[in-house]
């Protein structure tokens, strides 16, 4: 049964820096949010997002990949642990690890990424790069829900970021960026809310 306040746990998978970590932390500071930061997981024991985490008491853990045989025992392993922590949406924030059909089909609709180009035009690794070479006059960050392909997903949320004279990767990217940190959080708090009422009325 719901509480009166109901929000739905996030756990957000990291590999970085964790700025878009930050970014939804900030938003969820807002009582009103509809979402709460319930647990950060990262492949990399020294990521500063899990400092962040820990810095707003947040459960932050590190799971060695190493440790395991093959990314689909890693994978099994990452969603029996979210499952464990009763997680309503995974949200990728720089995690970079492509996730297995295993764990996709694990949290089927409910996980979500971000990335730097207006899909579907240049997905995967170097999409800034593509964009800018691409004679482009803008290009933007996508939210999509994750599938078993690499950036197909179907698309949440976008936002135009226009390419600018002398633009090189990095100023692109930054600008590209400060977007991600006002369409991340509002996407995640759109489907937050749905996933509530889906709750509510089953």
């Amino acid at each position: 049964m719901l509480s009166t306040n109901p929000k739905a746990k996030l756990a957000v998978l990291v590999s970085g820096t964790g700025s878009n970590l930050e970014a939804i932390i900030k938003a969820t500071q807002n009582s009103k949010y509809p979402a709460y930061v319930g647990v950060v997981i990262s492949d990399q024991k020294e990521a500063l997002a899990l400092k962040k985490a820990t810095a707003h008491q947040i459960p932050a853990v590190f799971v060695n990949p190493k440790l395991y045989d093959s990314r689909e025992a890693y994978d099994q392993m990452l969603a029996s642990m979210l499952k464990e922590y009763k997680v309503d949406l995974v949200i990728l924030a720089g995690f970079m690890r492509v996730l297995s059909p295993i764990f996709v089909q694990a949290f089927p609709k409910k996980i979500l990424n971000i990335h730097p180009a207006l899909l579907p035009k240049y997905p995967g690794l170097h999409a800034v790069k593509e964009a800018l070479e691409s004679g482009d006059s803008h290009t933007g960050c996508t939210v999509h829900f994750v599938d078993e392909g690499v950036d197909t997903g179907p698309i949440i949320a976008q936002t135009q970021v226009s390419i600018k004279k002398g633009d090189t990767q990095d100023s692109l990217h930054a600008r590209i960026k400060e977007q991600e940190y006002t369409l991340y959080p509002k996407a995640i708090s759109d489907i937050s809310h749905s996933l509530l009422i889906q709750k509510l009325k089953a």
